[in-house]
C-alpha cells in the first residue's frame, strides 16, 4: 500500500503541472517541461485513467520517437479500460491508420469506436457510422448497423 502523503504529494504536482501546461513560454522551457513531464508520468503510473488518457494524448502527439509513442498507446489502452471515452476513440483512430510496426486493423478500430459510442463519445458514433457503411479490410459493410450508429450520433450531438 501506498503512503497517503505520497499519493497526496504526486496528485498536487500533477494538478499543479496540468494547470502550468496552459502557458506554452513555459511548456518550451526544457527544465520546466521536464518537470511537468515528470509529475504527468507519475501520476499515471498510479492508475490514475485521466492522467493516463491526458499523458497518453501528450506522448502520441508531441513526444518523440517511436517509444513515446508506444508508451502513450498503452496509457491509452489503460485509461480506455477504465472507461475513458476519448482515449477509446483515440485508440480507434490509430488502429485504422496504423502504425511503422502495425498495419491499420479496422477490426481493432471497429472495437474502440464501439466502446466510446456505446459510452456517448458523438464523434465515435460518426466514425463507427462510416466504417461500417464502407467496410474495410475486416469488417464488412452493415448498412442498417451504420444508420443506427449515424442515428446514435446525432442523439449526442452530431
Amino acid at each position: 500500500m501506498r503512503h497517503p502523503l505520497w499519493w497526496l504529494r504526486t496528485f498536487c504536482g500533477y494538478r499543479l503541472a496540468h494547470w502550468l501546461f496552459r502557458w506554452q513560454w513555459l511548456v518550451r522551457q526544457p527544465r520546466a517541461w521536464r518537470w511537468m513531464e515528470g509529475q504527468f508520468a507519475r501520476m499515471a503510473g498510479m492508475g490514475d485513467a485521466g492522467a493516463q488518457e491526458f499523458y497518453g494524448h501528450l506522448l502520441l502527439f508531441r513526444g518523440e520517437g517511436l517509444g513515446a509513442r508506444e508508451e502513450g498507446l498503452r496509457l491509452l489502452r489503460q485509461a480506455a479500460g477504465q472507461g475513458r471515452l476519448k482515449a477509446a476513440f483515440q485508440l480507434g483512430v490509430q488502429a485504422l491508420k496504423g502504425s511503422p510496426r502495425q498495419a491499420p486493423d479496422a477490426a481493432e478500430a471497429l472495437r474502440w469506436w464501439r466502446q466510446a459510442a456505446e459510452g456517448g463519445h458523438p464523434l465515435a458514433a460518426l466514425k463507427l457510422a462510416e466504417l461500417l457503411r464502407e467496410g474495410a479490410p475486416g469488417v464488412s459493410a452493415d448498412p442498417s448497423a451504420a444508420e443506427r450508429m449515424a442515428e446514435r450520433a446525432r442523439q449526442l450531438g452530431l
